[in-house]
C-alpha cells in the first residue's frame, strides 16, 4: 500500500514540475504534464531536452479540428 501512495505522490509532483519546466522550455505543457503524470521518469527526459525556439506549439481547438475534418464535405 505504501508503494501505491509513493507512486501517486511522485506522479502528482512530476506532473506539476513538468508543467513549469515545459512552459519554461517553450513546449506544450499539457502534453508533458499528462505524460509525466503517467510515467514520472519522463520528467528527466524533458529536463534534458533543449529549449524550443520560436512560438510555443499550439494545438488546434475542437472547432478548428472539426472544420478541417469537414471541409471536404461542404462541397
Amino acid at each position: 500500500m505504501t508503494w501505491i501512495v509513493a507512486w501517486g505522490l511522485a506522479a502528482m509532483i512530476s506532473a506539476a514540475l513538468a508543467g513549469f519546466l515545459a512552459a519554461w522550455k517553450n513546449r506544450d505543457y499539457s502534453f508533458w504534464m499528462a505524460w509525466c503524470f503517467i510515467l514520472p521518469p519522463l520528467l528527466l527526459w524533458l529536463a534534458f531536452m533543449p529549449k524550443h525556439v520560436g512560438p510555443r506549439p499550439r494545438r488546434p481547438s475542437v472547432d478548428e479540428l472539426e472544420h478541417i475534418e469537414n471541409r471536404d464535405l461542404m462541397h
